[in-house]
């Protein structure tokens, strides 16, 4: 049976959204939460920028040290031979090469400077690039293939593959595809080209999340494997991204999908509460009410006849279960009243008062690398940490301290 794979975008395209920021920490911590949940990929950044070498640097060495479970960590450039060149001293196993397909941004947006084929030929010569040094998976991204005619499409996917790459990514760039005709198109071009197409949906018509259900089972459909793009809470450019919840909640219960479909290893949901609330504290965007499956009215109930119903049989009213996404956070700092923190300006008293009391066991020559660490990335994302945070702290302060070169000496 086919396999639906989630491989979330948040570190890459999430953390472009405009008026939005994330600490290299943060982007950390989504890594970890990736991890815990069971996602197979994170699209962890872009090798080719300066400020993202530390940060990749410290995650493969979390990575590799079991920080983030089976989670793989892959880069994103675009599809040019040099910015592949520059990705590559990091050694990263998973790349994502992009270049822009349809007519409207070959001539609106490269003017001249390439056609249709020499898109072809850039996007080629990148692949082998990135093959040939080793790179073990490679995706190809049709930036705008929702709105590139099919027949090129194919033509594109077709020599991607036959340069080595693993997937092609269809781009709803501008989120104008619909359910229906996606999954048509995704099953047309799987089926042609005998590699899986990967989602990557946006949510300028508040599709998103459909969309990626309807072309992953147009992978399916063509018998092929179906990687979807998330990110958590559904942020993103513009209207944002596919949901990373939603998403897995669609294909788990949706109607009709039950038997048609693998996720492709153990999803863990017990952590989906801690993950959403603490990406909605660090992006400092509140949780709408409604927010699926998290949202602070997503088991709800106030109307009478909802109210007795839900009473009598929470099934009469709930299509899963509260019990499955974990507990809501009850973070130390976030305690009301007489509090003692941790964090830039803190002392030692403070810090082993808040390990102490979270249970953090410290090890041997551990403390002062650890309290530094909790200073330092403080100060990098401006707010109090959470107990996870400081339990990542506490248990990987030699990968961590990467973040920080030339500031722990």
């Amino acid at each position: 049976m086919p396999r639906i794979h989630f491989l979330d975008v948040t570190n890459r395209d999430g953390v472009q959204t405009a008026r939005v920021n994330l600490s290299k920490f943060g982007k950390t911590m989504v890594n970890f939460y990736l991890g815990k949940l069971g996602v197979t990929q994170s699209e962890a950044g872009f090798p080719f920028l300066f400020h993202e070498v530390p940060y990749l640097r410290s995650n493969l060495a979390l990575a590799k040290a079991g920080a983030f479970g089976d989670l793989r960590l892959s880069g994103w450039t675009r599809a040019v031979p040099g910015d592949v060149e520059a990705s590559l001293p990091l050694g990263l196993e998973h790349l994502n090469l992009s270049i822009s397909t349809s007519d409207q941004m070959i001539v609106n947006k490269f003017r001249g400077r390439l056609d249709r084929t020499a898109v072809i030929e850039q996007m080629v010569a990148a692949t082998r690039t990135a093959k040939s040094a080793g790179v073990a998976t490679v995706g190809v991204n049709a930036e705008d293939g929702s709105r590139t005619d099919a027949g090129y499409l194919t033509e594109f996917a077709v020599a991607a593959r036959e340069a080595g790459a693993d997937r092609v990514r269809y781009c709803d760039t501008i989120g104008g595809d619909t359910p229906w005709r996606i999954r048509e198109r995704f099953a047309g071009l799987a089926g042609a080209v005998g590699i899986p197409v990967e989602t990557h949906c946006h949510n300028d018509l508040g599709m998103a999340v459909a969309n990626s259900v309807a072309g992953a089972l147009g992978d399916l459909d063509a018998g092929q494997d179906a990687w979807v793009n998330t990110c958590v809470n559904g942020i993103g450019e513009r209207a944002g991204n596919a949901d990373l919840l939603s998403c897995v909640l669609a294909f788990r219960h949706g109607f009709g999908l039950d038997g048609r479909i693998d996720l492709g290893g153990e999803l863990d949901l017990s952590w989906a509460r801690r993950f959403a609330l603490w990406a909605a504290y660090a992006f400092g965007q509140p949780l709408p009410l409604g927010q699926p499956g998290v949202g602070a009215n997503a088991f709800a109930h106030e109307s009478g006849i909802h109210a007795d119903g839900a009473l009598k049989d929470r099934h009469n009213y709930e299509l899963y279960d509260d019990e499955t996404l974990g507990p809501f956070p009850h973070d130390w700092a976030a305690r009301q009243g007489r509090v003692v923190l941790t964090g830039e300006y803190g002392g030692k008293a403070g810090f082993r008062h808040v390990v102490d009391g979270l249970g953090i066991e410290l090890a041997a020559g551990d403390e002062d690398l650890v309290f530094k660490l909790v200073q330092l990335t403080n100060a990098a994302t401006g707010r109090p940490l959470t107990d996870d945070e400081l339990r990542l702290l506490a248990a990987w302060p030699d990968e961590l301290a990467m973040l920080y070169p030339g500031q722990l000496s």
